[in-house]
């Protein structure tokens, strides 16, 4: 990492963390639920479409799809053919943690940094996922994408966190997988280290200069550096 950016480090207050793709390997998974989710009821499904689905919230996703598919796609039936695999999948205990992250939480406990989720995951479907997997009790707080007005790339999950943990929006690291969510990170006002899981940095992402890591266990090598 750049030095002026471990010099940016020093200053960190909390770490605000994106969940899905990021702590939980967990967009593959929807990816193959959603594809299968068309299949069974008989409609329409393009990769190019899932992908442009990554990091979005419910209501903004199933809008990419009726733009690409048509008004009258079915959104009630799909969500609710969807909704029953995918909570199927978190009783099977199907999203494995992503390297890295009892390492980084254990750093951040060690430098008394605060921390919190913000997803665009519904709450209560949040919390749960991330119990199945021991992190929800390593966390101070979690916003979910139902509890803002707009969603991911607008910068309002990452403030609603921020004030959550009184912390100031400028004294906080937002950790994104998604080119979405790093957007919206960087219109927040934090700092913004991307750790791309299903797709590569924009080029309007490369641009902005956000510093891009392979993994949490690279961020955690970082903040220990800070």
């Amino acid at each position: 990492m750049p030095a002026a950016a471990l010099t940016a480090l020093s200053t960190l207050r909390a770490v605000l963390f994106d969940m899905d793709g990021l702590l939980l390997d967990s967009e593959r998974v929807a990816y193959t639920i959603g594809r299968e989710t068309s299949e069974h009821l008989g409609l329409p499904w393009s990769h190019e479409v899932a992908m442009a689905m990554v990091g979005l919230n419910s209501k903004d996703g199933y809008q990419v799809v009726c733009e690409a598919f048509g008004a009258d796609f079915p959104v009630a039936a799909h969500m609710a053919e969807f909704g029953q695999r995918y909570e199927a999948a978190i009783d099977a205990g199907r999203f494995d943690l992503k390297p890295g992250v009892h390492e980084l939480l254990d750093l951040l406990d060690e430098r008394g940094l605060r921390r919190a989720v913000a997803t665009s995951t519904r709450r209560a479907r949040a919390i749960a996922k991330l119990n199945g997997v021991s992190v929800w009790p390593r966390l101070q707080g979690l916003v979910g994408g139902d509890e803002v007005a707009r969603g991911k790339p607008a910068p309002d999950i990452y403030l609603a966190a921020a004030r959550l943990l009184q912390i100031p929006i400028a004294d906080c690291l937002v950790l994104e997988d998604s080119n979405t969510g790093v957007r919206g990170g960087l219109a927040s006002g934090a700092r913004v280290i991307m750790v791309p899981d299903l797709l590569a940095p924009a080029e309007d992402v490369r641009a902005s200069g956000v510093t891009v890591m392979d993994s949490l266990l690279r961020v955690a090598e970082a903040l220990q550096l800070r």
